[in-house]
């Protein structure tokens, strides 16, 4: 009912290397050229070339090549998911009927996929794309519950709204594992940092960079105050809405919500803005996120930051975890002091990001 994958007609020959993987995507005119037409077997084939060329299993001198073909593969698959969906598919769970659009993006774990309810509520669905996956998306539902009950209200708008949770056969494939799908409120205009620092390689204006940052730690102290530790805040999962200032810190896949515990995983290609604490399986604690958004920041300024502000950049991401900021809040209130000696009373920027193609 509610396949990941697209299906089409494609290649009778499995890729079963790197290099068969690569060669089938860059080859591919389109969707019907890589997939074939029985949907149980498009989902095979599609989880085959994901893993192949993901960029955390690829060759480690070809990540580059196998992160361009992995987008490739995404947009084709968004393209085909497009297509079924005209078809009008639904999903029904004992709460809702969903009627289902297309991907609108593939991340690690999960793919999105756009639906709309029988009320006219426009949602996203979170579909791991394998079953071995289904932890980290009911660890999210369980993060994403706890904030939604013990979390401020204030600033709910932070973080997203879990709608449900729910386990799902595929009719279409009845060998395979049930997966655990998440649905979220979608808010439209939300772009990830990544397009920020595409749009600015040279490093954003730290004065554009403060409403980012401020924002991103008020999401995190309102998730630390009800006991919930993000795990990943990284450039894909900090979503900004440009000319409102908005700002919401998605995938709560790797959140904790008991006593500290180590990270269940870490994005390999980010290896580098993680704590020491992270890779040698010490528990995440609140200052293992505020280095990660420190980092996050500090990547989007680049050489434009001046002097105080990477002193400041610096006291966050000391090495040793109990030496760093604890506390979101209280670091909040010591950035606006720095802020305003740099560049006085806080004004509005209109800040606006190239549309995407």
């Amino acid at each position: 009912m509610i396949p990941p994958t697209p299906h089409a007609t494609g290649p009778a020959a499995t890729p079963r290397t790197f290099d068969e993987a690569l060669a089938a995507v860059t080859r591919a005119r389109g969707p019907a050229d890589l997939l074939p037409a029985d949907r149980a077997d498009a989902a095979r084939r599609y989880r085959r070339l994901a893993r192949l060329l993901h960029p955390d299993t690829a060759p480690p001198a070809r990540r580059t090549e196998a992160a361009a073909a992995f987008v490739r593969l995404g947009r084709l698959w968004a393209d085909h998911a497009g297509t079924a969906a005209a078809t009008d598919d639904t999903l029904r769970t004992d709460g809702h009927t969903y009627r289902l659009g297309p991907v609108t993006a593939v991340g690690d774990i999960a793919v999105l996929r756009s639906a709309t309810t029988a009320e006219g509520r426009e949602v996203l669905l979170k579909i791991p794309r394998s079953p071995s996956d289904n932890d980290l998306i009911d660890a999210e539902a369980t993060a994403l519950t706890r904030l939604a009950r013990h979390g401020d209200p204030r600033f709910r708008a932070y973080t997203p709204t879990l709608v449900e949770t729910f386990r799902h056969h595929d009719t279409a494939d009845p060998a395979a594992a049930p997966r655990q799908i998440n649905v979220l409120a979608r808010t439209p205009g939300l772009r990830p940092l990544t397009d920020v620092q595409s749009a600015h390689p040279d490093g954003l204006d730290p004065r554009d960079a403060a409403w980012i940052w401020r924002r991103l730690l008020v999401a995190l102290g309102r998730a630390h105050r009800a006991g919930v530790r993000h795990g990943a805040v990284l450039p894909e999962h900090v979503l900004i809405h440009p000319a409102d200032h908005g700002l919401v810190l998605v995938d709560w896949c790797y959140a904790g919500t008991g006593p500290h515990t180590p990270a269940t995983a870490l994005v390999e290609r980010h290896r580098a803005l993680y704590p020491p604490e992270v890779a040698a399986r010490r528990p995440v604690t609140e200052a293992t996120d505020i280095h990660l958004a420190t980092r996050c920041i500090e990547q989007l300024m680049g050489p434009r930051a001046p002097r105080p502000m990477r002193a400041f950049i610096a006291g966050c991401t000391l090495p040793a975890e109990a030496r760093r900021p604890h506390d979101a809040w209280r670091l909040l209130a010591e950035l606006d002091e720095l802020l305003h000696r740099l560049y006085g009373p806080r004004t509005f920027r209109p800040f606006h990001l190239p549309a995407t193609t």
